[in-house]
């Protein structure tokens, strides 16, 4: 019995004899130290497979590449009878069959997973069975300032760029997140229907808007749409990471663009003011612009009402400007209130008390000079066509030339 196993283990020497350099053998792993793992393939004496052999990556121990009772094709690196010691490499079998499989997976554009090995500078590093890089660039849609806890993290990729003879492998898991975010956007769009009211988070802010998140994608809500008063900046009403009630204003699928709106997903203001005013009531409003034919008050956030140059003083203005500037504070009494169509009518002068009347012997003509004759009333025609001017006795009852000043000439 002995006799016949001495002549096994002498046939499985003698295989062995022609072993060299460069030899391709098969052998299963039977213990691991911290930097490297022994190989038993039935040689007189164990193979030694060095940290540095098992992978095309760095790694900090051997158990980080292979386990006890593993098998593996292994590369014969170096012989040494004398020393018993026989070096093997694991990482360059895993190079030469690793090229073919990179090659036809950036053909093809497959996505598949790796482990992230290290953080290095400018990206991270795989093993797929040769060094793969992952820039920094390509790992994420968007910036990641630090990659730290990135090591050992599973990702999902296609090879980006690849180049046997400079050993050089390119790949991204960006763009993978991409083609996810362009499916998922489009399916997204294509629900979407102009006047839905939806939740958002708002992802990012820009001097012209924000733009809210709706399900994996994201609408611009423009400045203008953030409020019903006026935003200088949308960090003024909104900051990221709030949830937001926003309502679809526009849908473009070919552009890939959302138009979406705050403040038409709210109240407007005149339909929280209604109510709010009444015709005889003293509000106080803001001065948000002068034009020829009077000033425009707001007197609610969004509510603007029209004080007639009429109304503006008891003496005689030939422009607002004489009297007013933009965002002064003024007292006004609502001569007219109409939120159904917008309109209110407000007078400054009739918050102030009338100056004293000339004495009736003063205000007698001279003799021998002809009375002036007072000119014909105001015809609606002669106001213009702004919406906010009401039209009732006590304003009808001042001439053209009260009214209008040297603007009467122009009338005649």
């Amino acid at each position: 019995m002995s006799e016949e196993i001495n002549v096994q283990d002498q046939a499985a020497m003698d295989n062995f004899v022609s072993l060299k350099k460069g030899d391709t053998v098969k052998g299963t792993i039977i213990k691991i130290d911290d930097n490297q793992a022994y190989v038993s393939l039935g040689y007189k004496y164990d193979g030694v497979i060095p940290v540095r052999e098992l992978s095309a990556v760095q790694l900090d121990n051997a158990n980080d590449a292979v386990q006890v009772g593993q098998e593996v094709e292994l590369k014969v690196v170096s012989i040494d009878d004398e020393k018993e010691k026989l070096v093997l490499s694991k990482r360059l079998i895993d190079g030469e069959k690793a090229w073919d499989v990179l090659q036809s997976r950036f053909e093809s554009g497959e996505v598949f997973e790796v482990a992230v090995a290290d953080v290095v500078k400018g990206g991270l590093v795989a093993d797929v069975g040769v060094r793969g890089f992952i820039p920094a660039s390509m790992v994420e849609r968007h910036f990641v300032e630090d990659f730290s806890d990135y090591k050992g993290r599973t990702l999902r990729v296609k090879v980006k760029e690849i180049d046997r003879e400079n050993n050089k492998v390119i790949l991204s898991a960006k763009d993978v997140l991409d083609a996810e975010f362009e499916q998922n956007k489009q399916q997204v769009i294509a629900g979407l229907q102009v006047g839905a009211q939806l939740e958002g988070t708002v992802q990012r802010l820009t001097p012209f808007g924000a733009f809210v998140d709706i399900g994996g994608i994201d609408g611009l809500v423009h400045v203008s749409e953030l409020s019903w008063q006026h935003v200088a900046h949308p960090k003024d009403v909104v900051s990221e990471g709030q949830k937001v009630t926003v309502k679809v204003l526009k849908v473009d699928p070919a552009a890939g663009k959302i138009s979406l709106s705050i403040k038409a997903a709210q109240p407007g203001p005149w339909e929280s003011a209604a109510g709010q005013f009444n015709v005889g009531d003293i509000v106080t409003g803001t001065v948000r612009r002068l034009v020829t034919f009077g000033a425009f008050v707001e007197i609610a956030p969004g509510v603007e009402g029209l004080v007639h140059i009429s109304q503006i003083a008891h003496r005689h203005i030939a422009t607002p400007f004489e009297v007013l500037k933009e965002g002064q504070e003024v007292q006004a009494k609502v001569l007219d209130f109409n939120p159904a169509e917008k309109r209110v009518s407000l007078s400054i002068k009739e918050t102030e008390e009338a100056p004293e009347q000339p004495a009736a012997s003063e205000q007698a003509p001279k003799a021998g000079r002809p009375q002036r004759e007072r000119t014909p009333q105001v015809k609606p025609e002669d106001l213009g066509n702004n919406p906010n001017v009401s039209l009732n006795s006590s304003s009808m009852s001042y001439s053209l030339a009260e009214r209008f000043g040297d603007k009467l000439s122009k009338l005649k």
